[in-house]
């Protein structure tokens, strides 16, 4: 199994930033990717970014150059650079990490609320 943590989400007005962590424990070994998906009230659940080990990314149309994603795998963490933010973006943001043979985990959400 793989716990996920998240952090750094808050209140933030239109234009502003912030960066999401989430790190990994448990079978570890067995991450092959790692991302942030969100939720809006009343929406499904989407893909926002994700990161293979090797590198590799995968960005939502909506985000590109706007967010960053990025990982420490010595921390088993993914990061998730957020900029130029909009009201649209308020959603709660949660860390998923695909494995190989385990299973797909999710962390708990963090709740990002972009307003004035």
């Amino acid at each position: 199994q793989v716990q996920l943590v998240e952090s750094g989400g808050g209140l933030v007005q239109p234009g502003g930033s912030l960066r999401l962590s989430c790190v990994a424990s448990g079978s570890v070994w067995a991450i092959y990717a790692m991302g942030w998906y969100r939720q809006a009230p009343g929406k499904q659940r989407e893909l926002v970014a994700a990161m293979t080990n090797g590198g590799t990314t995968n960005y939502a149309d909506y985000v590109k150059g706007r967010f960053t994603i990025s990982r420490d795998n010595a921390k088993n963490a993914v990061y998730l650079q957020m900029n130029s933010l909009k009201p649209e973006d308020t959603a709660v943001y949660y860390c998923n990490g695909n494995t190989i043979g385990i299973g797909n985990y999710w962390g708990r959400g963090t709740q990002v609320t972009v307003s004035s």
